[in-house]
């Protein structure tokens, strides 16, 4: 095993903990989920570049008759890109004492203002940060909102 194919198997034991954390151990954190709103994706531009740097990669390993563990590996991240950026969906978990956005949680104590843009984000002024929220669906705003005045 090359020092390549040790750095491909970190990347993605790497992102399969990313992606069991996101998906069964976040959601169970800081108590009970009140509510679970799907965010719009960014970075689409991103995701396309990352995969066709991966093809570009996986085709140069396959040409030269590279290694077949590395062409492997090669492919197994490109698959969990491919969850990573295409199927799995961001989202924004609310518990009782706060909530969790792009993987961080949230006092709601921290919240010092919220506003709503005329396009429909959520602006939510912290401390020294302000977090963009934007949804997928535009009536989540208003479940947002009932949450919001629930729990404060």
């Amino acid at each position: 095993m090359t020092v390549t194919d040790i750095v491909l198997v970190l990347f993605i034991v790497a992102l399969l903990a990313y992606a069991f954390y996101d998906e069964f151990i976040m959601p169970r954190r800081n108590g009970e989920t009140l509510l679970a709103v799907p965010l719009l994706r960014r970075g689409r531009v991103d995701a396309f570049i990352f995969a066709g740097l991966l093809a570009i990669l996986i085709y140069n390993n396959v040409m030269s008759q590279g290694a077949l563990l590395t062409t492997w590996l090669l492919c197994v991240l490109a698959l969990m890109a491919f969850y990573l950026f295409w199927i799995r969906a961001p989202k924004i978990i609310f518990k009782s004492h706060g909530f969790f956005f792009a993987n961080i949680w949230i006092e709601y104590n921290r919240i010092k203002e919220m506003n709503l843009s005329e396009d429909g984000v959520l602006v939510i002024q912290l401390e020294q940060r302000r977090l963009l929220v934007r949804v997928k669906n535009i009536d989540d705003l208003e479940k947002i909102y009932k949450i919001m005045v629930k729990t404060q």
